[in-house]
């Protein structure tokens, strides 16, 4: 099988057209009705209604408190219009920070997750974060485990990464599989 992978010269939003636009017509091709969006603040979730016409939309947003206690990067707005459209925002703790990020602020230590995760990092950053996300969606019932979807991240802002991945639950979390990558940053 021969398939076409996109190398983007720089990282962040300026990809995030082109990453949408490239998954949605990966998802067409291969029949992938579930998209997984990493998205912060919404803007990325809002842009992917367009692209994704028919398929489950699911938007998986930093966890309340992640950047400042009690606070909710997700706008209200974003949020309006995201669901609006049909999509389900995600917000829960972060597969690889959880505890991780408690022992890294208390001990000044790293775990498992930080090694996990900057071992997809080497990749990119939006490859961990896909990882991440597709995990995520299952534990909380909102992927399946037995078929493929599409996970898109990013680097920080926007999306300039994008798989075909088979998610799986957290305690399966070593027999995830990406199986291909659609597009992703030259590091």
């Amino acid at each position: 099988m021969e398939t076409k992978t996109i190398y983007f010269e720089n990282t962040g939003e300026e990809n995030t057209d082109a990453t949408l636009r490239a998954a949605g017509a990966r998802a067409k091709e291969l029949g992938i009705k579930t998209m997984l969006v990493a998205s912060t603040r919404g803007i990325t979730a809002v842009k992917a209604l367009a692209y994704f016409p028919g398929c489950k939309i699911v938007a998986v947003s930093h966890s309340t408190g992640f950047r400042e206690a009690n606070l909710q990067e997700f706008t209200p707005e974003n949020r309006r219009l995201f669901e609006a459209g049909g999509g389900v925002i995600l917000t829960t703790t972060h597969l690889f920070g959880g505890l991780s990020m408690a022992l890294r602020k208390q001990y000044s230590t790293h775990s498992i997750g930080d090694v996990v995760a900057n071992t997809l990092r080497m990749l990119c950053q939006g490859m961990k974060v896909v990882c991440e996300i597709a995990v995520m969606a299952a534990d909380s019932g909102l992927a399946r485990t037995d078929e493929d979807c599409i996970a898109i991240g990013g680097s920080s802002k926007g999306a300039d990464t994008a798989v075909v991945i088979r998610p799986v639950t957290s305690p399966a979390f070593f027999d995830l599989k990406v199986r291909e990558i659609i597009c992703k940053p030259l590091l």
